[in-house]
């Protein structure tokens, strides 16, 4: 999910060159289509390596039907990774609820439509993996920001109790919170602290998924970084202005 650039892609790049076929999902279909055609002339496989499912997650009520159709043209569903997210760039006084209802539709409603359908279907196996892409700017309210943290915030605690609803099913729910990747949503930006790779960030999380954590920062000197952060008083860590 989120498959056509930045993270979604590379981490298709990485299953392909394990022998997994995967599914590509996206708003952009030609760009899932030259990523499907990169990776079968790369991964040479009988059946295609990769597999291209145009569709804006905003379209939630075509979620119950592509996912069958999905699972019946892999053959199968073992790893679920939900990578796509917006970040609308704010002015530092801005206020706008119209970026900030893309900003949900995508990060919490998409999510949720998807992660519903996985979780329900990996129950009743008994078994799967669900990776849902959150952030260490959801570990706090800073001020940049608001709805972007906020949703990320929000889809820590529904994985959370994802996992606990699926966990006792062999079900596993794996929690990934990266800090600044290279990638298109942060083009422009600048060097940002620890800012890494979409590749390296990519190879974190299907460690990340294999091993079964429950949560995992990307690279990992956020865990220690952001601990610091979350003891910060409420008031002095307005006065810091992050």
């Amino acid at each position: 999910m989120g498959a056509s650039s930045g993270l979604g892609a590379e981490l298709a790049r990485q299953l392909a060159a394990q022998g997994c076929r995967v599914a590509l999902v996206a708003r952009r279909a030609s760009e899932l289509q030259a990523l499907a055609d990169s990776l079968q002339q790369e991964y040479p496989a009988e059946l295609p390596r990769a597999l291209p499912f145009p569709h804006d997650v905003t379209c939630t009520e075509e979620v119950p039907a592509l996912f069958q159709q999905i699972c019946r043209d892999l053959g199968g569903l073992d790893l679920f990774v939900y990578t796509a997210g917006v970040m609308p760039r704010l002015l530092p006084d801005e206020f706008s609820t119209e970026k900030d209802q893309t900003t949900i539709a995508v990060n919490i409603t998409g999510a949720v439509a998807w992660l519903n359908v996985v979780a329900q279907r990996f129950q009743a196996a008994q078994s799967g993996t669900i990776v849902g892409i959150g952030s260490v700017a959801g570990d706090r309210g800073r001020n940049g920001q608001p709805v972007y943290g906020a949703s990320k915030a929000f889809l820590e605690t529904y994985l959370e109790a994802v996992r606990n609803r699926v966990g006792r099913h062999g079900v596993r729910v794996v929690t990934i919170k990266p800090g600044p990747l290279e990638t298109p949503m942060t083009e422009g930006l600048g060097k940002l602290p620890l800012m890494i790779p979409a590749h390296i960030a990519a190879k974190g999380v299907l460690k990340a998924a294999q091993q079964g954590k429950r949560e995992a920062y990307i690279p990992w000197q956020w865990r220690y970084i952001m601990t610091i952060i979350r003891a910060i008083p409420s008031p002095l860590f307005q006065k810091m202005n992050l």
